[in-house]
């Protein structure tokens, strides 16, 4: 009898031993783990808060869009690669307790650190001077951009219009903005493919050497924040984006201050619903390709599918670049009986509802 009990006693204490070796190994397994987790992320953490590269000082040119949130503003950098991780930046951000970054454009490099990134975004500083400053005003053509450009930069006239009247370059640059540009762009009448999509803004640039190129894509990429905010608004006018832009560049000529251009767009859509040709000045000008302090009557009768005393709706393209608010107009006119303005040489509109009174306006203000 008490050599079964010592026989169970020991297997009892051999079952212990053997629990306590199962915990011991599974312990120290965890805190091998444990250890090895805090390292990788110690190791994770600390990398992700270095420079990208801290030997490449090359500038990478980004927007940071107006309303944008650290998360956002987290993920431009991380797929511009300025900082390593987005989410470590945030943390990061959160832990130094920083807010108030500011929208615009930056050129960071990647040897920059956290800290100086957060301070620039904070200043609202770029990392570095512009080698060129270049402001193109509202309504200005393909043409006039060109000229500007080539007294601004490097890039000559004649190599900028080519660049933008390449048919290749413009198919890779439809591919490349499928929400801003169309296939429209390509129809044989229009003039100049990219005309009116050139947005209207002051633009920096930091290579010395700059190709043309960068100075459509970078335009381009403005008017595609200026627009796509906007596609659902224009989509409700029962309008296409390139007939949208058309009449944003309609509006912008016809109307130098803002105040008049919702009420100019008024007038324009009460036209377009009565199938009314717009018989709209500028166009005439853009169609024969010069400027005149007036349009005469025998100007009026110019062949061509920009002349909209000829063609009825829209013109086939727009005939300059535009503002903001004239795109703003486009979506929300002012309501009104008007089917005709008169522009008066002292900048003032006169509106009426009918030819007669029209008449009288013109007979009172521009004769």
């Amino acid at each position: 009898m008490s050599s079964s009990n010592e026989g169970m006693n020991h297997n009892r204490n051999s079952e212990r031993r053997a629990v306590r070796k199962i915990v011991g190994i599974t312990l120290a397994a965890l805190i091998l783990l444990i250890i090895t987790g805090g390292l990788f992320a110690f190791f994770y953490i600390q990398s992700a808060l270095q420079p990208v590269d801290s030997n490449d000082d090359t500038p990478i040119t980004i927007e940071i869009p107006i309303g944008s949130n650290v998360s956002a503003i987290a993920s431009i950098l991380e797929e511009n690669e300025i900082i390593n991780n987005d989410r470590v930046f945030r943390y990061y951000i959160k832990f130094k307790n920083e807010s108030d970054f500011q929208a615009g454009e930056y050129t960071f490099t990647k040897a920059m650190t956290l800290d100086d990134i957060i301070e620039s975004l904070k200043s609202g500083k770029v990392a570095k001077e512009p080698v060129y400053t270049v402001t193109i005003p509202e309504g200005k053509t393909i043409d006039q951009i060109a000229g500007i450009y080539s007294k601004k930069t490097n890039v000559t006239k004649k190599d900028f219009l080519e660049t933008v009247n390449d048919p290749a370059y413009i198919e890779s640059l439809i591919d490349q903005y499928p929400n801003l540009l169309s296939e429209d762009i390509l129809d044989a009448e229009i003039r100049t493919p990219l005309e009116g999509y050139l947005f209207a803004a002051t633009y920096d640039f930091y290579e010395e050497d700059l190709k043309a190129e960068q100075i459509v894509e970078k335009m381009l990429n403005k008017s595609n924040q200026i627009v796509q905010p906007k596609h659902k608004e224009i989509e409700k006018k029962d309008l296409t984006i390139h007939e949208a832009v058309t009449l944003a560049s309609l509006i912008e000529k016809e109307a130098p201050k803002e105040e008049d251009r919702k009420k100019i767009s008024g007038v324009f859509y009460n036209r377009l619903d009565q199938a009314m040709p717009l018989q709209t000045d500028p166009t005439v000008l853009y169609a024969l390709g010069k400027h005149k302090d007036r349009v005469l009557y025998k100007d009026l009768e110019v062949e061509s599918p920009y002349n909209t005393y000829k063609v009825k709706g829209l013109p086939v393209g727009p005939i300059s670049n535009f503002g903001e608010n004239a795109l703003d107009a486009v979506i929300d006119p002012e309501p009104s009986e008007y089917l005709y303005f008169v522009a008066a040489p002292n900048g003032e509109i006169y509106y009426s509802n009918n030819y007669e009174e029209h008449q009288k306006l013109v007979e009172e203000h521009l004769r």
